[in-house]
């Protein structure tokens, strides 16, 4: 069985968990392409795409689980939205490349060739299976304290506006940084016809106003009132 290109054990120390069974991690990283080579039968199941699939589903279930509890406020599309953007390809690639993932996977001598290590759909699928390889050996909590790094790092590092604009998001994700504060939006006036009706919103923290808006619709209130926070706390221009 040839060697890895760096030892197993240096990613052990990288992500800092030594694994009971070594072999859900060499299966984690090891490319279809590589077993493929071997000519054996059942080589599929010498690879990660099992654990790839096992892991998109723990990726999705920690992550979601997370933005649930902390973002208490957000509606489903929001969470949705959120949750896309750091469980995506790039978000992927990005977190295998802070362990050096691609420099540990066994690859084929074409994918080899063809700069595999770098290949931004490679190393994600490898993340997704070096989740569920440590799934299967330690359970989901162990799971939970290495990826939620990754995921609350991506959350703070999207570019304002990132979460297709949507102040309430960012106010959210702003406050919520201070344990036990509570952020709630107040609807303090209706004006107009039944056709025509204009709301009037405030965003209040543990019950102080920090924002006002007015909106077409409660929901577009609540944006204004939002933003209008965010220009407060210097999150947002004018």
């Amino acid at each position: 069985m040839a060697l890895f290109p760096l030892p197993m054990e240096e990613l052990e120390s990288a992500i800092g968990y030594h694994y009971q069974n070594k072999e859900l991690l060499e299966r984690a990283l090891t490319h279809s392409s590589y077993s493929n080579e071997m000519g054996v039968p059942n080589h599929h199941m010498l690879c990660n795409e099992r654990l790839e699939f096992l892991g998109d589903s723990v990726l999705s279930i920690i992550t979601s689980d997370y933005l649930f509890a902390h973002f208490k406020d957000c509606p489903e599309g929001d969470l949705t939205r959120m949750r896309a953007d750091v469980v995506c390809e790039r978000a992927l690639a990005k977190y295998a490349e802070k362990i050096s993932l691609g420099s540990y996977l066994r690859l084929g001598k074409g994918e080899e060739r063809n700069n595999g290590r770098e290949c931004r759909s490679i190393v994600a699928d490898a993340f997704e299976a070096l989740l569920a390889s440590m799934y299967l050996d330690a359970g989901r909590e162990r799971v939970s304290e290495f990826l939620l790094p990754f995921i609350k790092e991506e959350l703070e590092n999207l570019k304002p506006g990132g979460f297709q604009g949507d102040c309430k998001t960012r106010l959210q994700q702003f406050v919520q940084q201070n344990e036990g504060d509570f952020l709630e939006y107040v609807t303090v006036g209706e004006s107009g016809p039944d056709h025509r009706k204009t709301f009037s919103v405030e965003a209040r923290l543990n019950g102080n106003i920090i924002g006002r808006g007015e909106g077409r619709s409660k929901r577009g209130a609540e944006q204004a009132a939002a933003k209008d926070a965010l220009v407060l706390f210097g999150i947002a221009e004018e």
